[in-house]
């Protein structure tokens, strides 16, 4: 098909698919007619003829006028915002806000609008503009209008202009060590490592030596049958945690068993996740036969009702995905819409098993605000920094609970660049940018807010996606793909808001293609960027190891991230070895050592002269 140009540009355009880009060269890239096309059918729109398009066009250029308000309305704290209100033409109009913790204001000034009245179907429909006040306190608020017998709402978000570090850094300024937690076992673990480790972990490296964080991997939860996913970046579900990750001897309920379930005996030198989590399961099933005291049956009633129905759905999947498996697509169709009579009954028919896992969410709750009460008392500054993955499967339960909000038939990926030229797909489906709003963000409001519960920080993966991903037709090559905007202003904001509420410090991670304006932006709405040695070089110079006071400021500098290799096998060369077993070396083994070897003592000399190394040192202790 051709280039796209014309009517379908512009729809393409007011769906935020680009239609041209520049890729990692610097060359100019047009995006094939048939890729728009894909990627507009995902969106609920027909554009493969001229007529389709013509007709999507015009319905999307009415979208607005007809409704009153906008879906959502994100604003940031301090700064005015006009807000279009679509009546009948002439008439009368109120409109006011509904304050989030109580209270009016009616105070909205309208503002001069000369846009012309615009007929929808038999209607002649105005616009009139509003000021939303800049005083308005953080928070989301609602927004209301009035006009006859016509009403109204949609939800305001005020947001935060900058959130930065915390103040509880020391002269800006503080470390920490990053972890993958199914690798940190001890003896008590049962072969992976489980909250405990994590909370022992914070508490040694702040006691002893002066920590201020924890970086850890994302600890979303799988679906709970084996084989288990072993990659944390491609979980079942970003709103709710792993029980594996339990330590089952800190229930309390676990106390008062007659008979204990006895430790496994699983070997450390492989992780391996279907024993543990067959042996913990059985042994929490135990548990959670257990009877509660009135306080601890209260507690977890509490926790029920505040997470509400999230909870119970996730709860019937997870009981699902043990009898139907766990790619709910190849479930019977009545259980693929959660909302069948079907999934009642069955959730009614399992009540204890869907309570199991109700209760399990409530076990993590408790121990995952315990290591950060560890990490505080053992004096860190921070405490625990946890990990939002960019995206979750397309078997698990957010693709199932959530389908219309997710794009059908695309995945997420990214364009070739310097590291992988055929491009990637990481098998994950997009969320869509009209379905987000609508929902006035609630998606991503919902795992932010979870996440932040008990944590000083977060790392968010792959940051750029709050701005734009790379969408990829299914059974298509990443080549074939594009980018679809989001609205960074109010994905950004809303992660702002809910780490200022949270007290947290986000980092993004910012690696890879990103255009220099939003690194820009995040700087400036106090989101620390991300900087590893890997790539800290003076690439306009001789290549050696950029100087310190050369690395970019409000960043997380680190030697190494979870896509490289950890930092004792950096060392040792060890990654080049594993490359070399895998046959996916360019060059022979002794030259690549030999370059590794050049750059690691590069960077060790680095460190020498900084007089953090000892001249007859020749490793980090």
């Amino acid at each position: 098909m051709a280039d796209v140009q014309g009517p379908l540009a512009e729809l393409a355009d007011r769906y935020g698919i680009a239609t041209e880009f520049w890729d990692w060269q610097g060359r100019h890239v047009r995006v094939a007619a048939q890729t728009v096309v894909a990627v507009l059918r995902a969106f609920g729109v027909e554009a493969a003829t001229p007529e389709a398009v013509a007709a999507a066009l015009a319905a999307r250029r009415d979208e607005p006028w007809r409704r009153m308000l906008p879906p959502c309305v994100v604003t940031r704290e301090g700064a005015a915002a006009s807000v279009p209100v679509h009546v009948e033409h002439g008439a009368p109009v109120e409109v006011w806000v509904e304050l989030e913790r109580g209270g009016v204001r009616d105070d909205l000034r309208q503002l001069e609008n000369w846009n012309e009245p615009l007929r929808i179907d038999d209607r002649l429909i105005g616009e009139a503009s509003f000021e939303v006040p800049h005083d308005l306190p953080l928070g989301y608020h609602t927004l209301h209008a009035r006009s006859g017998d016509d009403e109204a709402s949609a939800t305001l978000v005020v947001t935060p202009q900058w959130i930065g570090v915390t103040d509880r850094l020391r002269n800006g300024r503080g470390w920490g060590l990053a972890v993958q937690l199914y690798s940190v076992h001890s003896r008590q673990s049962w072969g992976l490592g489980d909250l405990a480790d994590l909370a022992d972990l914070c508490i040694w490296s702040a006691a002893e030596h002066g920590a201020d964080f924890l970086l850890v991997n994302p600890l979303h939860a799988t679906a709970p049958t084996v084989p288990m996913e072993p990659s944390p970046y491609l979980p079942a579900t970003r709103r709710f945690a792993n029980p594996i990750y339990l330590r089952v001897e800190q229930i309390p309920e676990y106390a008062y068993l007659p008979v204990r379930p006895p430790r496994p005996h699983i070997g450390v030198q492989r992780i391996d996740r279907d024993r543990v989590w067959a042996a913990k399961r059985s042994a929490l099933q135990v548990v959670h036969a257990t009877p509660r005291s009135g306080g601890r049956e209260i507690a977890y009633r509490d926790f029920e009702r505040r997470e509400g129905r999230a909870l119970s759905d996730y709860a019937t999947w997870c009981a699902l995905t043990q009898t139907h498996g766990s790619d709910w697509r190849s479930w019977p169709a009545a259980l693929r819409d959660p909302r069948s009579p079907e999934v009642a009954a069955f959730a009614s028919e399992h009540a204890d098993l869907v309570d199991f896992y109700s209760w399990l969410q409530w076990q993590l709750d408790e121990q995952l605000a315990a290591v950060q009460c560890a990490a505080g008392r053992g004096g860190m500054a921070i405490g625990v920094i946890h990990d939002l993955a960019v995206g979750v499967s397309p078997t698990g339960y957010d693709a199932w609970s959530q389908q219309d909000v997710f794009a059908a038939d695309m995945t997420v990926g990214a364009p070739p660049d310097a590291y992988n030229q055929s491009g990637q797909d990481w098998v994950q489906p997009p969320w869509r940018p009209d379905r987000l709003a609508e929902l006035a963000y609630a998606p991503f409001r919902d795992v932010v807010s979870t996440v932040l519960r008990h944590a000083g920080g977060m790392r968010v993966d792959h940051v750029i996606g709050l701005f734009r991903l790379w969408w990829i037709p299914s059974g298509q090559a990443p080549t074939a793909g594009t980018y679809v905007r989001y609205d960074h202003e109010a994905l950004v904001g809303i992660l702002a808001l809910e780490a200022h509420r949270a007290g947290a410090l986000v980092v993004g991670e910012d690696l890879g293609t990103v255009e220099p304006s939003a690194r820009t932006y995040l700087r400036e709405r106090g989101i620390l960027g991300t900087s590893v040695l890997w790539f800290e070089h003076d690439w306009d110079g001789d290549g050696a190891p950029l100087r310190p006071d050369q690395w970019r400021k409000y960043c997380l500098a680190s030697v190494t991230t979870h896509d490289l290799p950890p930092t004792a096998g950096y060392l040792a060369g060890d990654h080049i070895r594993l490359r070399h077993s895998l046959g996916l070396l360019t060059r022979s083994l002794s030259d690549e050592l030999a370059a590794d070897a050049a750059e690691r003592d590069a960077w060790l000399a680095e460190l020498r002269r900084e007089g953090l190394l000892g001249d007859g040192e020749t490793s980090v202790d």
